[in-house]
């Protein structure tokens, strides 16, 4: 048995009402009344205070509940020492009352010691505690051997019972506080993590679409304001202001998707692709049996898609696209392929992303690879033999 049995105090749960219910708490009052109204009673009634004085017995009495009262407030701040010196006090009373000849008031404050002690005290300071006010009631009762072992017995095992049920009390209360910070922290971490999704989707649809129309408008204010004839230059405004318009709607119908998908309202991954890809005059291959994916898994696919799609219009314009949407046991792949001349990598080294990893939005495929990573999935990009390649993995 450790050490630590004997010497830890009970928990400050259990030393308290925290915990109790109401009709319990009453209970507990009553019980306590009842015992006082007795000590009162028999002290007012026992012959053993008619030539000391009423007034010095209920004194003594009133004395003797203050002192189990600094009792309990001591060892609910587990102060071994004062609650010890405390308990000597109760001790002394009992003796003080057995000495005056009032044996009722002696045996309830030997009894109450035994068992206050067995429940409110570390075990090592408790045992002994309760043999001191248990073997004083023994010798001192004139009752027959027979009756006093079934009493002290009886006191012994009350007070062992009331400390299992505090301690266990105590646990539950403490397994119970636990389990509410655990929630609260589980629905601050949700929200956040909510907030963080909601701001992904904001960066990934507004800002690339808006730095997207920045350019075009860009370039239509610089040929208004450079032209000397504006009529030989309006066909280029006019598609400048037209791709501007184009970026516009990209970017509303990507934002009703990205609500849509925060509301779990998704349509089919395989429709969006054969959406994109018939306006980007790519080739859709679509393996494996279909099933409905989770909103996250599927906002991944079509973001990847729609950046890998993008950086090829951007990179390698008119290379011939194929995106490619495999189901498997446990896992969806989506790889996009071009097949456009081999880009120039920063610093030469296979599989960075070089200029991919970041597009007009500033996010590009290295946000991607994170939304990836978030999902328990990964995102691999680089050259192969004809192009370049984006091949996306997430768990279904």
């Amino acid at each position: 048995m450790p050490l630590s049995f004997w010497t830890s105090w009970p928990l400050r749960e259990a030393l308290s009402r925290e915990g109790l219910s109401r009709p319990r708490v009453w209970i507990g009052r009553a019980i306590r009344l009842v015992i006082m109204v007795g000590l009162l009673w028999s002290t007012l009634a026992d012959q053993a205070f008619r030539n000391t004085g009423v007034m010095l017995g209920l004194t003594a009495v009133a004395l003797c509940g203050l002192v189990l009262w600094g009792f309990f407030r001591t060892t609910l701040q587990h102060r071994l020492w004062p609650a010890l010196g405390l308990l000597a006090l109760l001790e002394a009373g009992a003796f003080w009352f057995h000495m005056e000849g009032a044996r009722v008031p002696a045996a309830v404050m030997w009894g109450a010691s035994a068992i206050v002690s067995m429940a409110r005290l570390p075990l090592a300071a408790a045992v002994p505690c309760m043999v001191v006010s248990l073997g004083a009631y023994a010798t001192r009762s004139p009752d027959g051997w027979l009756s006093i072992m079934a009493t002290v017995i009886g006191l012994g095992l009350a007070g062992y019972v009331v400390r299992l049920d505090s301690e266990a009390r105590g646990n539950a209360q403490r397994l119970l506080t636990q389990e509410r910070a655990a929630r609260k922290a589980e629905a601050e971490t949700a929200a956040l993590d909510e907030r963080s999704r909601i701001a992904r989707e904001i960066h990934d649809v507004l800002a690339h679409s808006l730095s997207a129309q920045l350019v075009h408008l860009e370039a239509a204010r610089l040929l208004i304001h450079r032209s000397d004839d504006l009529e030989a230059d309006r066909q280029q405004i006019l598609e400048r202001v037209v791709a501007a318009r184009g970026m516009a709607r990209e970017g509303l119908d990507g934002t009703r998707q990205a609500l849509s998908a925060l509301r779990g309202e998704m349509a089919p991954v395989e429709d969006y692709l054969r959406h994109l890809t018939a306006a980007e005059n790519a080739g859709l291959e679509v393996t494996g049996e279909q099933r409905r994916l989770s909103p996250e898994a599927g906002l991944a696919l079509r973001r990847v898609a729609q950046e890998a799609l993008t950086n090829v219009r951007k990179h390698a314009p008119g290379a011939r696209v194929t995106v490619r949407l495999a189901y498997g046991e446990g896992e969806v792949e989506l790889e996009v392929r071009d097949s456009g001349a081999r880009r120039r990598l920063r610093g030469g080294r296979p599989g960075a992303l070089g200029d991919l990893g970041s597009s007009g939005s500033g996010y590009g495929l290295l946000g991607m690879r994170e939304r990836a990573e978030l999902l328990g999935g990964t995102l691999d990009s680089g050259p192969d033999e004809e192009g370049f390649t984006v091949r996306l993995r997430v768990p279904v």
